[in-house]
């Protein structure tokens, strides 16, 4: 049938989305096998979308026939992550593991040249990502691809439609706002920068063509809802190559729900994303709409959209979205966010030179 044979590295809440993703939702491949540290959440995950419990996508995708004779498909689960990125059956793999275990596993995914789907960051920092990189590029052809979603989210991709297409004159300012419900106890100052700011960093190098020059963090007095020593909320001013700006207030314990906003200000006019969703109301002397729990309601379409051309590309032989380097361009200006959030003063991104090490 001609079907992508997936492996999973990594099921806690993105890595199981995205099983259910493939399990259900997604055309052209199959789930074959999920790794975790945890894995008993591995058994638990692989247990239930194995076929006559998941329901399953259709009766083709849902069971395999043989001799006229249907039969079950079972994801099995690999206690080593390396084991699964080396298995024949598996012809591609989305790592959802831990940042700091991207490193080796994107490794492994080049050494047995298995396109890989990695959810950010790339790796934990820039010298790292960097190698990534240089690796992939010596292969002769492009295996990774970073989930940074919000590129196929479909309000994101008409505000880069309208702004590449010239009609406000160039483009001058970005505003983001990036809120959270609330984070775990654990979500510290740091990753605020490296987990949650990453996607806005992203959202401006894409949406203005160009990368990030400098960064500057400052640090408003935080709420009293997080622990002692947490700077949230953060705001953030990117300095663009050709002279605009971006900022991004990331608010990661708002309490109200997940809210993201983005607003580019041109030559000429205004766009705005991210104004609500589903149905707006006015009743009972109240108006509004609905505010979405969590990244995975308000970005689903996109997640969607992005595991899906993945899907379609791996099986063309190619791989499109965000590549090795754009993970690498935005760990290199979280690093340095990193530095700015420590000393409140602005930091210069410092990139590789890309004509030299691609080409």
């Amino acid at each position: 049938m001609n079907e992508l044979r997936i492996g999973i590295v990594g099921v806690g809440v993105m890595g199981a989305d995205h099983a259910e993703r493939i399990a259900r939702k997604t055309a052209g491949a199959r789930l074959v096998a999920v790794s975790d540290a945890d894995q008993a959440r591995a058994e638990a995950l692989a247990a239930r979308l194995s076929d006559g419990s998941a329901g399953g996508k259709s009766r083709e995708s849902s069971a395999r026939h043989a001799g006229g004779t249907a039969y079950a498909e079972t994801v099995r689960v690999v206690e080593d992550p390396m084991d699964l990125i080396a298995a024949d059956d598996i012809d591609a793999v989305i790592l959802a593991s831990p940042g700091f275990a991207h490193a080796e596993q994107l490794f492994a995914c080049l050494e047995h040249a298995k396109p890989v789907l990695c959810e950010k960051p790339l790796t934990m920092d820039a010298a790292s990502a960097l190698r990534v990189v240089e690796a992939e590029h010596k292969l002769g052809r492009q295996l990774i691809q970073v989930g940074f979603m919000r590129r196929f989210d479909p309000e994101y991709s008409a505000l880069k439609e309208l702004l590449d297409s010239g009609d406000l004159g160039r483009t001058l300012l970005l505003h983001n706002v990036h809120r959270n419900k609330s984070a775990a106890p654990t979500f510290r100052s740091e990753m605020i920068v490296r987990d949650s700011m990453v996607h806005e960093v992203d959202i401006a190098r894409w949406l203005f063509g160009e990368e990030i020059t400098r960064i500057t963090v400052h640090t408003p007095a935080p709420t009293s809802l997080v622990a002692e020593g947490v700077l949230d909320p953060q705001l953030a001013v990117f300095e663009m190559a050709n002279g605009a700006m971006a900022d991004v207030e990331v608010f990661v314990n708002f309490q109200v729900g997940y809210e993201v906003r983005c607003e580019a200000v041109a030559e000429r006019g205004s766009a705005t994303i991210g104004l609500g969703s589903g149905v707006f109301t006015r009743a009972g002397a109240r108006w509004g709409g609905a505010m979405p729990a969590d990244f995975r309601i308000r970005f689903e379409q996109a997640y969607d959209i992005e595991v899906q051309r993945w899907i379609d590309a791996t099986a063309r032989g190619e791989t499109g979205g965000p590549s090795a380097w754009d993970g690498y361009a935005a760990a290199a200006v979280c690093e340095a966010g990193l530095e700015s959030l420590s000393t409140g003063k602005p930091v210069d991104v410092v990139l590789a030179d890309r004509a030299k090490i691609l080409g």
